[in-house]
């Protein structure tokens, strides 16, 4: 998959266009990813994908992103998608006139553009669906991915995982929610009662939802191992800022300095302080014993 942050810097070719942040890239991302992959496999263009760095609304609203911007090209290339523009989003980009956005649009010489019906762009969302028309021979604009009932939207996830539900998240994401981050050194306090921890450092701003879980770590080399993760702040021994661990099931090897993925699969339990280290290795036998279960392992 080939990866530009100018469509300047693309060749001039035609393509089949997708366009939005696609943070999450839940089920409503990937009906129109769909979409955009019949339209190239019909016109024998490649399809693109342009996108944001960072999704609109971190920089707008504030929000905390789903994924990371590696870790949604890593998404976006399992859906088989050519090429992506990652245009950096800066306060100055939003305020860009709708004219300005089309013509990044032309340079990619769209032959159709897939986008949802409620997409907006340019200064104060002057632009739409009538002035997309004007740049490309086929416009396809999607309703809104329903499910179980629900629209699909990235703020209902980040909403959902705020609450620590992550198998819902799931449900909208068609796929377990995942972090990845590079394993560092951590107090090392775990390993003094039995549940030695990886340590992972995440991207700031990225939503992590808080408490224990059963989880999936995947390593470079590709294994996959059960475990169960920590997010929070580890109250029992004092800690004070936000921070991932997880304790891999029969592991022994070291994982400092890698980069690994961590797939939540379902939340054990709520973070809670404990009353000293011999009472948290109690709740840990526990919390392993239903992991495993969970995990079949």
């Amino acid at each position: 998959m080939l990866v530009y942050q100018n469509p300047l810097d693309r060749p001039h070719t035609p393509s089949i266009l997708a366009i939005g942040s696609f943070d999450g890239l839940h089920l409503g991302h990937q009906a129109l990813l769909a979409r955009q992959q019949s339209l190239a496999l019909e016109y024998h263009v490649p399809s693109v994908v342009y996108t944001f760095d960072q999704p609109t609304r971190v920089l707008l609203e504030g929000s905390k992103f789903l994924y990371t911007l590696a870790e949604k090209l890593k998404i976006l290339e399992h859906y088989g998608v050519d090429e992506v523009v990652t245009v950096p989003f800066t306060l100055a980009f939003s305020q860009r006139s709708k004219d300005a956005f089309l013509n990044d649009l032309r340079v990619l010489e769209p032959k159709a553009i897939v986008v949802g019906n409620d997409f907006r762009f340019g200064q104060q969302r002057s632009g739409g669906l009538d002035d997309l028309r004007e740049i490309t021979p086929e416009l396809v604009s999607l309703e809104q991915f329903e499910f179980a009932g629900s629209v699909v939207k990235a703020s209902k996830i980040r909403a959902l995982l705020e609450l620590g539900d992550v198998k819902t998240a799931t449900a909208f994401l068609g796929r377990p929610f995942s972090a990845r981050g590079v394993v560092v050194t951590g107090k090392q306090l775990g390993r003094t009662i039995g549940f030695p921890t990886a340590n992972i450092a995440v991207s700031n701003g990225k939503i992590l939802p808080p408490g224990v879980f059963a989880v999936q770590l995947e390593t470079p080399d590709g294994l996959v191992r059960g475990g169960m993760a920590n997010v929070g702040t580890r109250p029992t021994v004092g800690g004070m800022t936000e921070s991932l661990e997880v304790f891999v099931f029969d592991f022994d090897g070291d994982l400092y300095g890698l980069e690994v993925r961590v797939d939540f699969l379902e939340r054990l339990r709520q973070e809670q302080k404990f009353a000293g280290l011999d009472a948290l290795k109690v709740q840990l036998e526990l919390d392993k014993t239903m992991a495993r279960g969970l995990l079949g392992i």
